[in-house]
């Protein structure tokens, strides 16, 4: 598995050193960069005063780094912009198609940031001439943090308070947390885990659950003991496990490094490079109204008998979207009832006549198959289709499960199929230098 990369980013007032603790505990088993959001850690605002600005700022440091296998985490108002990055990536901007996750950290949504107005006003107040006076930084820390941080933890984030531009500061709290961008951020199917502060305040879990998840696909919500707002510097050692514990079965099922390389590249379509990323995403769960599970296990059990090696779960999903999606190849065979009955009725046939039929060993499932396929299986009291409409629905079966497998990117990966990567941006289209057999162009993966 190839060692993946965790860009982090922190809350406001704060810089890449709080993450410093968390890096400590997360040893050598991702690259970590920290980074300073500008105005943050003794940088300069420079021109990232608002949301687009600083999204743009993150594409740019995560581009220059070329990472094939990454996870966008953010802390506060670096959860917002790691979200927007995210919607970016969904888009099929070029050079983010190696996202496998984001972790949001008792972070800001997507919408206005919920905050008393009072409490703004009192902040931007500490700013409002320049740098804020120490025992404001001392209130900010204390105010967020549910025991007192100690030592040279406490002093560190004050500190840090103390170094940050008047104008990133006041740009977040006039502009980038009252940003509306709920649409932009809709419909994120890359996973996300989302981290609140069991005593956090307005960005606790009701807040997380409520403006944060509804926005990814697949979201897992999870609450930091013993912790506010400050999670990283708070509960470093239990943050480190969870994102580890989260992101490391992520990484493992990660497109392969040359792929990605391909897939960013700018003879990819960013259509075309969206639509894949769109079709890697581990498919949603379905509910039992839409396809019982007895039937979700005969399904999986058939991807494992039609396409050894492959992911039978994830397979049998997909097939089972596309099945209560009534999503077809357009045609079907005229003796057998339509899709979602034949279906149906050839899944419970099946499990009847084995009596289980994801409970039989491989090599009996095998065997009833290659009956079925014969014509000779016997068909139970209940079955609703004669032997020949069994064995059509089973060569349907067959490509259908087929078809599914072959469209996913990691099995064109697998392959070395290449064939995306000539449409290029806009009119212009890249196609092949050299078309004779036996001979590659440079940018093709190796056979």
């Amino acid at each position: 598995m190839q060692r993946p990369t965790l860009f982090l980013l922190h809350s406001l007032g704060a810089s890449h050193r709080e993450w410093d603790a968390v890096q400590r505990v997360l040893g050598n088993q991702f690259e970590c960069v920290a980074l300073d959001i500008p105005g943050f850690g003794g940088t300069s605002a420079g021109s990232a005063t608002d949301i687009d600005a600083l999204v743009d700022w993150f594409q740019q440091e995560v581009i220059a780094r070329a990472p094939t296998c990454w996870f966008a985490v953010g802390h506060s108002m670096g959860g917002k912009i790691a979200t927007l990055l995210a919607a970016r990536s969904r888009d099929g901007v070029q050079g983010l198609a190696g996202l496998a996750g984001v972790v949001l950290v008792a972070a800001s949504p997507p919408c206005p940031e919920p905050m008393q107005e009072s409490r703004r006003e009192e902040m931007l107040g500490w700013f409002a001439e320049g740098g804020p006076a120490r025992a404001n930084a001392e209130a900010f820390i204390d105010a967020n943090t549910h025991r007192p941080l100690q030592g040279a933890t406490r002093e560190a984030a004050i500190l840090d308070v103390l170094r940050t531009d008047p104008i990133a500061w006041r740009a977040w709290l006039n502009q980038g947390s009252r940003e509306h961008r709920q649409e932009e951020a809709a419909h994120l199917h890359v996973p996300a885990l989302i981290l609140a502060g069991a005593e956090d305040g307005d960005l606790g879990e009701a807040a997380q659950r409520a403006l944060n998840a509804p926005h990814y696909m697949r979201a897992t919500v999870d609450i930091a003991p013993d912790a506010a707002h400050l999670i990283p510097v708070e509960q470093p050692e239990w943050l480190a496990h969870r994102i580890a514990a989260w992101a490391l079965p992520l990484a493992a099922r990660a497109l392969p490094p040359a792929f990605i390389e391909l897939l960013d590249a700018e003879r990819v379509a960013p259509r075309m490079r969206a639509r894949l990323l769109a079709r890697h995403a581990m498919p949603l769960p379905l509910t039992e109204s839409a396809l019982p599970a007895r039937r979700l296990g005969v399904l999986a059990a058939l991807a494992a008998r039609l396409l050894p090696g492959a992911d039978a779960h994830d397979l049998a999903l997909r097939v089972g979207h596309a099945l209560v999606n009534h999503e077809s190849d357009g045609w079907r065979f005229a003796d057998l009832p339509q899709d979602a009955d034949a279906w149906a009725q050839a899944l419970d046939q099946l499990d009847a006549a084995a009596n289980g039929f994801s409970t039989l060993s491989p090599a009996a499932q095998q065997a009833l198959l290659e009956q079925v396929q014969r014509q000779s299986a016997a068909a139970p009291a209940s079955a609703a289709l004669d032997p020949a409409q069994w064995a059509l629905w089973f060569e349907d079966a067959r490509a259908l499960f087929a078809r599914t497998w072959m469209s996913l990117p990691s099995t064109w990966a697998s392959i070395g199929y290449d064939g995306f990567a000539v449409g290029g941006k806009g009119a212009y289209s890249p196609g092949y230098e050299h078309t004779q057999a036996g001979v590659i162009d440079g940018w093709q993966l190796p056979c």
